[in-house]
């Protein structure tokens, strides 16, 4: 196994696992103001690496079809949507909820495998999807209401992990023409809360000033991590790292945010978790088991 690879996928989740304490240093900034700022500056950068690589004729060759840019605006809306409510969440004190989210999503994004793809799954596999609905009913149950915010985040982030799956674009590509995408609207957005008095940026002081800056940075820099270890680390591993970001988002909200953790809550939650733990120790069972393809025998054929 590549440890460089290893390295770059703990440090992209550790990195988002830390989402929370960036964004609460702006939680007095409207959060639609933040995806425009995230997605301005992303694309900024984005577009320098390219240009500066030499990369910009391959991108443009590639990119600029009625096809591709019609996915990539698809997989834009979505990811906006993700963005947005994760933001929202952080900074009205629902960081416990957003870690929910994404311990939901790669269940989900299994399920969609299965609507999708026509991905087969064992019978087993079927149980831990069914743990984590029955969390989902009982902390449904127990609020009084959807735990929305978990719900669209596991199903914008799934959703357009189904899009980018069957997109034509590398990572690096895809993000340039997705936040390119939303661009001029975002900066339309901000430009609109400037002369209407509402506008954060060059009116917050210099240190969330570089903080909006600085979103783009947060936001390319796990990604391009992310990207580059996807080649060198097996599935597998990157199915294990992956629960580096919710959990530290779940403790980042319970031990440092000090937000409620009920008993209710801990029956949910534990639901979905023993629901992840046996879907990952049947595919682990399932992979050591798998019987080598037999040797042909003389004469066969």
């Amino acid at each position: 196994m590549d440890r460089k690879g290893v390295l770059y996928a703990i440090v992209a989740y550790l990195m988002w696992g830390f989402f929370p304490i960036y964004w609460k240093q702006l939680e007095t900034i409207d959060a639609l103001q933040l995806i425009g700022h995230r997605f301005g500056w992303s694309f900024i950068l984005l577009l320098l690496f390219v240009i500066l690589t030499r990369q910009w004729k391959n991108f443009r060759s590639l990119a600029f079809n009625k096809k591709t840019i019609r996915i990539y605006l698809i997989a834009a809306v979505l990811i906006s949507v993700n963005w947005f409510t994760y933001v929202w969440a952080v900074n009205h004190n629902f960081v416990v909820e957003t870690s929910l989210g994404y311990y939901i999503n790669p269940l989900f994004s299994v399920l969609l495998g299965v609507i999708f793809f026509r991905e087969r799954l064992r019978f087993v596999q079927w149980l831990p999807i069914g743990l984590a609905a029955i969390g989902v009913i009982y902390l449904t149950l127990t609020y009084g209401s959807l735990p929305w915010i978990a719900l669209t985040l596991a199903f914008s982030f799934g959703l357009y992990g189904l899009i980018k799956k069957t997109a034509p674009l590398n990572s690096l590509y895809g993000l340039t023409l997705e936040t390119g995408l939303m661009f001029l609207p975002a900066v339309a957005y901000l430009i609109f809360c400037e002369t209407t008095g509402q506008g954060a940026f060059l009116h917050s002081g210099s240190f969330k000033d570089g903080m909006m800056v600085g979103a783009g940075l947060v936001t390319i820099v796990p990604l391009l991590l992310f990207s580059s270890a996807l080649p060198r680390v097996p599935l597998s591993t990157i199915g294990i790292l992956q629960y580096i970001n919710p959990t530290m988002q779940f403790l980042l909200g319970v031990l440092v945010y000090k937000e409620p953790f009920t008993h209710n809550d801990l029956i949910g939650f534990g639901l979905v978790w023993a629901g992840l733990i046996l879907f990952w120790a049947e595919g682990l069972y399932a992979r050591r088991n798998i019987a080598p393809e037999p040797t042909p025998e003389l004469g066969e054929g």
